[in-house]
């Protein structure tokens, strides 16, 4: 009589069946794919901007009422943005101004980079349109909603440390170490600009 470990005979081959293993691989493997993704769609989900956010991403604005010497103040994003129609006096004085007497010689202008000239900071129909946050520390400076406090060259004027803008929003003296920046924008008429 053959002796038997575990109730069967030691010269009995156990054979086994390839395909059902490889199908039950494939079916953890498929399982443990599908757990990720399960996971991952509402992780990612919540990751995306909410729809108040994509909201605040662009901003129309109409600039057709005001008129040259005007501007005006409104807010993108959470940060003011300076639009000011400039006078052909104000856009001689900063035609006259050479490069080198800017303490910040980039337009700091995505949209035409290069050195802060006239043609690179200023946009259509005469507006300069530029983000009103110092970009010494953050502050906001005067001079949008009135003709005081425009500082020694006629643009913006920041308090709390003395930076001076010029009309195209350069920084002509003081802490500040660079120009004030042109945020992205699409004229969408002569009239009508989005900002983002």
């Amino acid at each position: 009589m053959s002796s038997t470990t575990e109730g069967r005979p030691h010269d009995v081959e156990i054979e086994v069946d390839e395909g059902r293993r490889d199908f039950i691989h494939l079916l953890a493997g498929g399982t443990a794919a599908a757990a990720v993704v399960g996971v991952a769609i509402p992780v990612i989900t919540q990751l995306a901007p909410d729809a108040a956010v994509r909201a605040l991403a662009t901003k129309e604005v109409d600039i057709g009422a005001v008129e040259a010497g005007q501007a005006i103040k409104v807010v993108w994003q959470g940060k003011p943005v300076f639009i000011r129609h400039l006078t052909e006096r104000e856009l001689n004085e900063d035609e006259e101004t050479p490069i080198s007497a800017l303490k910040d010689s980039e337009s700091r202008n995505d949209a035409m980079p290069g050195e802060a000239t006239v043609e690179n900071r200023l946009q259509q129909n005469n507006f300069v349109i530029v983000l009103g946050v110092c970009t010494h520390l953050g502050c906001v400076p005067l001079g949008t909603d009135s003709g005081d406090n425009r500082g020694d060259y006629g643009g913006w004027f920041c308090p709390c440390h003395g930076s001076h803008y010029d009309s195209l929003g350069r920084i002509r003296k003081g802490p500040a170490p660079q120009n004030l920046a042109v945020p992205p924008l699409e004229f969408l008429s002569d009239t009508n600009i989005r900002l983002g």
